[in-house]
């Protein structure tokens, strides 16, 4: 298990890849939550290789939990971005993206790349979020806790 920690209106802790490159999971802007790219990589290694369903839910699971540390869930969700890997993806991506978010409906884009930071990879995600007050919930201290990773979907 890891502590993750908000620090200045940031979220971090769940990739190796933050402390090397120099990033947040989630960092807090005003009302706005905005989550990095994310992938199926969940406690020290990538999960359902070779389902881009099951990758697709693990990766938001991540983006989700980074959005809870505020208090926000997938409702306050208003875009999300899917880079995949191959086109005959597309679909077993999108049925996961709808059944986290067919209640919200946020915008959201869906493109192929010729790869990600590990062969493995087959989907990355980012997260988008938006509620009102919450600017002054992180000045007032309300939203500043830890939280340790858990199990992603």
């Amino acid at each position: 298990m890891t502590d993750r920690q908000i620090v200045r209106g940031r979220i971090a802790g769940f990739s190796p890849w933050e402390d090397e490159f120099g990033y947040s999971r989630a960092v807090a802007a005003g009302d706005y939550v905005h989550v990095a790219g994310s992938t199926a990589w969940v406690d020290g290694r990538i999960e359902h290789e070779g389902d881009p369903y099951h990758q697709t839910l693990a990766a938001f699971g991540v983006g989700l939990t980074a959005l809870a540390a505020y208090g926000l869930t997938a409702d306050d969700v208003i875009r999300t971005r899917m880079y995949i890997t191959h086109v005959r993806d597309a679909d077993e991506v999108g049925r996961a993206h709808r059944k986290l978010f067919d209640a919200a409906r946020p915008a959201a884009t869906m493109v192929v790349v010729e790869g990600l930071i590990d062969s493995r990879m087959m989907v990355e995600i980012e997260i988008d979020a938006y509620r009102a007050g919450l600017a002054g919930a992180l000045r007032a201290g309300t939203s500043r806790e830890s939280t340790s990773e858990g199990k992603q979907p």
